[in-house]
């Protein structure tokens, strides 16, 4: 398991990350204009339009990433970490819209051909994309193994997407110079257009997961459990729910003590329970209600009636 930054040092590296994507994005977007132009490529244009896309949602992901860092205040007592959920969610919209676009833009390059010309300068141009891509990669992953940021691992994942694209279009634009393939440029810009689509659903999924409140994977929850029920004294629990708010893992479950233990004393386990948790993850929320062994009351483990694993 990856060190957790503490929040200051994850809040500047958070930073640093949207910084680097931004200019990434607008220097690719230079270049690719470049390309596209001294080109007719289509595919080289397909990927001048993810790029694009990029710009805005790297900018979405910076405003979304200064928001969520906001302390929580009286109206948002939880914070604002679902801002960077939410900011993953519009980045899905936008990457679509440019999928469908690109898709079109394909589909009529196929009943209308374009010969290519240069495509010496689109194999340069791709193969400097290719480089700034993968740099940029390499710093986001180190960035979201240490802070769960679910805007970077957004952003992250479609720049990792873009490495099989520029490989892609490097590979068709060689085609084409040597073979005369003229269809391979406008099948690679449908293919990276279908691509485009996939992976905006995907983001959109997670994204909605963590805006719906769906539980954490289950490996987590049996490792909190284990913990819960490793410690002495301690009868059982129920009631147990967990979310990730944003990058922050939240855990609430009733603990059920001996009803005979004075309320220090039921203070005292219930603190050992929570300080365990935080220690294995991390700027976690914990919020436990302690419970008589024994006692009877309506339950959401009733409600859930024995359906789910935890």
């Amino acid at each position: 398991m990856s060190e957790i930054w503490n929040n200051k040092k994850s809040e500047t590296n958070k930073k640093r990350a949207v910084y680097a994507s931004v200019f990434v994005s607008v220097a690719l977007c230079f270049i690719k204009t470049f390309g596209a132009l001294s080109t007719g490529s289509l595919a080289i244009f397909s990927s001048l339009v993810d790029s694009l896309s990029d710009i805005v949602a790297s900018t979405i992901s910076f405003v979304a990433v200064k928001f969520s860092l906001k302390p929580a205040d009286c109206n948002y007592r939880y914070g604002y970490f679902k801002a960077e959920s939410l900011s993953a969610f519009v980045q899905s919209v936008f990457i679509a819209s440019s999928g469908l676009f690109v898709l079109y833009s394909g589909i009529n390059r196929f009943i209308h051909p374009t010969v290519l010309e240069k495509t010496n300068i689109g194999l340069i141009i791709m193969l400097i994309s290719l480089l700034l891509t993968i740099g940029l990669i390499i710093f986001q992953n180190y960035v979201a193994k240490h802070t769960h940021s679910p805007a970077i691992k957004a952003d992250m994942g479609h720049y990792a997407s873009d490495i099989l694209t520029n490989i892609g279009i490097i590979f068709s634009l060689f085609l084409v110079q040597t073979f005369h393939l003229a269809w391979l440029d406008p099948f690679m810009a449908v293919l990276i257009a279908l691509y485009l689509i996939f992976y905006a659903f995907q983001i959109a999924k997670e994204a909605l997961f963590s805006l719906l409140d769906k539980e954490l994977d289950l490996d987590i929850r049996k490792h909190v459990i284990q913990l819960i029920l490793q410690t002495p004294d301690i009868k059982g629990y129920h009631d147990f729910r967990s979310r990730d708010m944003g990058g922050v893992y939240y855990f609430e479950f009733h603990l059920e003590l001996d009803g005979n233990l004075s309320l220090l004393e039921a203070h005292r386990l219930t603190d050992i329970v929570e300080q365990k948790i935080k220690s294995a993850y991390p700027k976690s929320q914990v919020l436990i209600h302690e419970d008589p062994y024994g006692i009877k009351e309506e339950r959401l483990d009733d409600t859930l009636n024995g359906k789910c694993p935890i």
